[in-house]
């Protein structure tokens, strides 16, 4: 019964996470009248068609919308992870309270159909619902770190693409498209937001403004270190190029040195799966037949 209930309990969570995770990724559930707010370079993106599921969602959510501090912090996590949709907050609040009653009800079923109580039922109800309702904000944090590492990952190609479009004559917005353009395919998030500030400062927005935008929508400390040297630059009217050369080279540098901590501190956590578990079983395969063969030779002794 017990393993009957578990079963049920994780194929229940599997499902309600893939759906989750399906409707979050998904590119086709963007609303189609975002309303403009404030600060339009943060929260907002070009009209895509709505599907039901996503407008039953949202439904949902609004039901179950988040205080102004929460929905802060949560605006900040979907920002970093990617989703700018004004009405995002509400679909994954509808993602967490489906999500929350598919489980419940699940493992209430199965609760009940290996004959426990109604005591018993709720309680399963209950922790099943809790934990399945924290299941899309964990997500959304991995797909954040995910996406951080990604930019991180893809800024010293495209300072040096930068940097080339500024020795070859062209401006900086110039440079950004361009760079933007070559690292579609192999870095896109980065591409992405790279394509975001030319268009922007096309719109009109001070080149200011538009450097903060793109460090407050990603929140990746590296991503923040060339917006201060390109603000930098742009207040003082300093030569970039070199800068982000010595920039590029010092990230690089960096990603070695980071790379070489973690390869020194593997032979440290290696000491515990040695000791626990490969020690334990070098000695049963080494001892074990001495072991044997000296009760077997014992016990006939002891007997005497």
């Amino acid at each position: 019964m017990i393993l009957l209930l578990a079963a049920c309990f994780i194929s229940v969570l599997g499902l309600v996470a893939g759906i989750g995770y399906w409707f979050l990724t998904s590119p086709a559930k963007a609303e189609p009248k975002a309303k403009v707010v404030d600060e339009p370079s943060v929260f907002y993106e070009a009209p895509k068609p709505v599907t039901d599921e996503a407008n039953l969602l949202r439904d949902i959510g609004r039901h179950w919308a988040p205080k102004r501090s929460a929905r802060q912090e949560t605006e900040r996590k979907l920002r970093t992870a990617g989703f700018r949709n004004p009405r995002a907050i509400e679909t994954l609040q509808g993602i967490k309270m489906l999500s929350a009653a598919l489980a419940a009800l699940g493992v209430a079923a199965a609760a009940g159909f290996n004959g426990h109580d109604v005591r018993g039922m709720v309680i399963a109800a209950i922790c099943a619902g809790g934990f399945v309702s924290m299941l899309p904000e964990r997500l959304l944090e991995y797909r954040a770190r995910s996406r951080a590492f990604a930019i991180r990952r893809g800024l010293p190609p495209a300072l040096d693409l930068i940097v080339l479009g500024l020795e070859a004559g062209q401006t900086l917005d110039q440079s950004l498209s361009e760079a933007s353009r070559e690292l579609r395919d192999a870095y896109p998030e980065l591409s992405s937001e790279l394509a975001v500030v030319p268009l922007e400062l096309r719109a009109g927005y001070p080149r200011a403004q538009v450097l903060t935008n793109l460090a407050r929508r990603n929140e990746e400390p590296e991503l923040t270190k060339l917006v201060n040297l390109l603000a930098d630059a742009d207040r003082f009217g300093t030569s970039l190029a070199p800068a982000l050369r010595t920039h590029a080279r010092y990230m690089r540098t960096r990603r070695r040195q980071l790379a070489q901590e973690q390869a020194r501190k593997t032979t440290v956590k290696l000491v515990f799966p040695v000791f626990f578990l490969i020690f334990p079983s070098v000695l049963v395969v080494t001892l074990g037949p001495a072991v044997i063969s000296l009760y077997s030779s014992l016990i006939p002794m002891l007997a005497k």
